[in-house]
């Protein structure tokens, strides 16, 4: 499978790996914690030293209950970093976690390289257009209702059933408006409880019937850190121990705070599945 990232054909059938970037007060983990530039560049410094393929920023934060933030404030807070990162890295594929096609716009103006969207262009219609516009690859995020509704939006008769069919109807919208680059998101922790998200990883196979590429989100999240009754902080391990178990699924992108551990993973992976060409 490849991508087209600003010109260049990317294959993804070796894992890549997605370093995080919040730069909000208030995400669930590291809200708050790259206040300055200095701060930034050396946090995005490291993760690309240690092999990060995309830097996926984020101005809004999607976690449950967290403030909701207008269009400008988003603006305001994404459009100097990401002119700052490309200033500072010029070869730089960066994501846009937002699910508005404004600030999708603006960004990819600027040189961002791919739009991801927790809402597959639900919260705003103009999104699809947007990226279609520009050409860049898509990810799109199975969720229902917002992010403040969608913990009490878990019914499902068919959970992998009804995730498939809401891609299907998704892709095919999106490829009528010109993306040709798709990727999917299954949507851990987005109107899922645990038990669903756990089945999700368990049925994960039944996503490639798509032919797409998969991007795993579940860094440190609360699936993790509640399951072991510990916290964010506290969930390396376990966020290791899964990422280890979405690679032997076929998951392409693994969506990450730890980039050097994450690719450490997928380097021993890869040594399992090279065994016999290993000295």
């Amino acid at each position: 499978m490849t991508i087209n990232c600003k010109g260049n054909l990317l294959d993804l059938s070796t894992p890549r790996v997605m370093g995080i970037l919040n730069i909000t007060p208030d995400s669930f983990y590291d809200g708050g914690k790259y206040k300055n530039e200095a701060d930034i560049i050396f946090q995005v410094k490291s993760m690309l030293a240690s092999g990060a393929t995309f830097i996926d920023v984020g101005a809004y934060s999607s976690r449950p209950g967290a403030a909701h933030v207008d269009e400008k404030e988003e603006l305001a807070r994404i459009i100097p970093i990401i002119k700052l990162l490309l200033n500072t890295f010029p070869d730089i594929l960066l994501s846009i976690d937002t699910f508005r096609s404004s600030v999708a716009d603006e960004c990819l103006d600027l040189g961002a390289a791919l739009i991801n969207d927790i809402s597959a262009g639900n919260l705003d219609p103009e999104m699809l257009s947007i990226v279609g516009k520009h050409r860049v690859p898509y990810i799109m995020m199975h969720m229902i209702g917002t992010p403040n509704t969608m913990q009490g939006k878990t019914n499902y008769e068919n959970l992998l059933g009804e995730i498939l069919y809401y891609f299907s109807e998704k892709v095919a919208l999106a490829r009528s408006m010109g993306i040709n680059d798709i990727i999917i998101d299954p949507g851990f922790g987005f109107a899922k409880t645990m038990a669903q998200n756990y089945e999700i990883l368990k049925k994960f196979n039944l996503l490639h019937s798509l032919g797409l590429p998969i991007l795993t989100g579940i860094s440190r999240k609360s699936m993790i850190y509640k399951l072991l009754d510990s916290s964010p902080a506290e969930a390396l391990n376990g966020s290791t121990a899964l990422h280890m178990y979405a690679l032997t699924k076929g998951s392409q992108i693994l969506r990450v705070h730890d980039v050097k551990e994450t690719m450490e993973c997928i380097q021993l992976f890869k040594a399992i599945n090279d065994s016999g060409n290993l000295q």
